[in-house]
């Protein structure tokens, strides 16, 4: 069995855009291959502590296109003594001055609720609310290593898609997990159903099978976004 401990830690000084739309960006600090956003100039300090602490950067790049503030994302790899990786962290996250979590208290509206029906029944897959965001991961198939160490969906590797109610559409983004000779196949199913991609990159160094995270943004009906994502995880192997 394999137990995976999440610490949600949102930057809530930042209002992120994307299209002139906000984007509610789900992200935790994870001991493997999970990133967390930054503004540019928080971005050395963060990067700065966590060699000193021992842990590896593992990719720097971002995730979405034209959102302000621009946001970049700083991923992560460490195994070890657990209080010191935490210190580490710790230390990480006090360069950004990131508030102490606290849990979440919104819950959606009923049109919220009926939007993100919707989506699901058009994806085919369930997901949960978090707060006024609704959350899908769809497992890959097969066993995904790092460095010999498998890494579990929990952490990252289920192909998570975030979706947001903006008026009477639904904002989403993302991140898929692909083999080589899925990217370009990905590429055309979202493109072809409105949804831009806004990023192409690793997350990890030594990953077996070789990955390739793909970076999504889309605002439309929440039909069409469900249809759009299906076509697109149609084209790579999922659970």
């Amino acid at each position: 069995m394999t137990l995976v401990f999440k610490i949600p830690t949102p930057d809530e000084r930042f209002h992120i855009v994307s299209d002139h739309n906000p984007a509610s960006v789900d992200q935790a600090f994870e001991g493997r291959g999970i990133g967390r956003p930054f503004a540019l100039p928080q971005v050395d300090p963060v990067i700065r502590a966590m060699q000193e602490g021992g842990i590896e950067v593992v990719a720097l790049h971002n995730h979405l296109l034209g959102e302000s503030p621009t946001v970049m994302a700083v991923h992560f790899s460490g195994h070890g003594e657990p209080e010191k990786i935490a210190r580490t962290l710790k230390s990480a996250l006090e360069k950004t001055a990131t508030p102490t979590p606290h849990p979440t208290t919104a819950s959606p509206s009923a049109a919220e609720t009926a939007a993100f029906e919707r989506v699901q029944t058009a994806l085919g897959h369930k997901g949960t609310v978090n707060g006024r965001v609704l959350q899908v991961g769809v497992a890959r198939a097969g066993k995904i290593e790092d460095g010999g160490i498998e890494i579990p969906p929990s952490m990252g590797m289920n192909n998570p898609m975030n979706f947001q109610l903006v008026g009477d559409r639904v904002a989403t983004t993302g991140d898929f997990l692909l083999i080589a000779d899925e990217v370009n196949p990905v590429i055309h199913e979202l493109e072809a159903h409105g949804i831009r991609v806004t990023a192409l990159h690793s997350h990890m160094l030594r990953d077996n099978p070789r990955l390739f995270f793909m970076h999504f943004w889309g605002v439309a009906d929440p039909t069409k976004i469900g249809e759009g994502l299906k076509a697109a995880l149609g084209k790579m192997a999922v659970q």
